[in-house]
């Protein structure tokens, strides 16, 4: 019987190794604080007749869909983000059918079709990581909780079947480090950037902060600042309601080898 490891257990681990782990099977958590100075993804694969006006949407809403970077047509081998099989190297994906979440697996080889494409958004892991070397407490992280996201009033622009509201990430910051968390995240573009919003949850329709649309609920003091996330998709795809869509499940994220100061579009 296989042996689930446990989140610690790659916390001084790189890349590779914890991939490796993925693809066995054996660890099936959440990434965040893992493989420190890598690039995390959010991951979206669809059908290619979908691709351009996912493409379009991606870079018509880049604040919370930053486009990192896509696969060929039928190829689920992701060479220039790592040794990466899409397939089985992410911990956890969402598969959804008609715009409405199907089920949760831990590999997809199965399910792979010679007419997908997959895409790869820049994730809020990389700023955190910054913050956390500015001295910006992230509390999610010691807590080995999942971020908590919440759908919001801020409407993102169409592209194609693709629409919908904004998700945001929330981070509780102390209120004399709310500055520093803003001026270091805006350095990663790439990365969903600066804040969208610092206060107040109701101004983002936000109607319970304790009570997250994804993740777990929000541990920590200080001020809710809130982040643009990539979970976003995950509405326009479920507005879109394609036949059938893979994401990473939230918090689950696709580690890749690209260093994390990296900001261009790889394809």
């Amino acid at each position: 019987m296989l042996t689930t490891a446990l989140h610690t257990d790659f916390l001084d681990q790189d890349a590779a190794t914890i991939r490796a782990a993925i693809r066995a099977g054996s660890f099936v958590g959440q990434t965040a604080g893992l493989a420190v100075g890598k690039l995390q993804a959010n991951l979206v694969i669809l059908p290619a007749g979908h691709a351009a006006s996912f493409e379009t949407y991606c870079l018509e809403n880049s604040r919370p869909c930053p486009l990192v970077g896509k696969t060929d047509v039928g190829d689920p081998h992701w060479r220039t983000l790592g040794e990466i099989d899409i397939r089985s190297d992410v911990p956890m994906y969402n598969i959804y059918r008609d715009g409405v979440l199907d089920r949760s697996v831990t590999d997809i080889t199965d399910l792979w079709q010679d007419d997908w494409v997959a895409f790869a958004l820049g994730c809020s892991f990389t700023f955190e990581a910054a913050l956390l070397r500015a001295g910006v407490p992230v509390p999610h992280i010691p807590a080995n909780r999942t971020v908590p996201m919440y759908r919001t009033n801020i409407e993102t622009t169409p592209a194609g079947p693709f629409r919908g509201g904004m998700v945001v990430s929330m981070r509780r910051i102390p209120q004399d480090k709310v500055a520093l968390a803003q001026e270091t995240s805006a350095k990663y573009p790439w990365a969903h950037g600066a804040p969208v919003h610092v206060g107040d949850p109701s101004a983002l329709g936000i109607r319970d902060i304790k009570l997250p649309d994804w993740g777990d609920p929000p541990v920590g003091d200080g001020i809710p600042v809130f982040w643009a996330c990539g979970v976003t998709p995950q509405n326009a795809l479920a507005n879109a309601k394609l036949p059938v869509v893979v994401t990473h499940s939230p918090g689950h994220m696709l580690i890749t080898d690209i260093e994390d100061t990296e900001n261009a579009f790889i394809n």
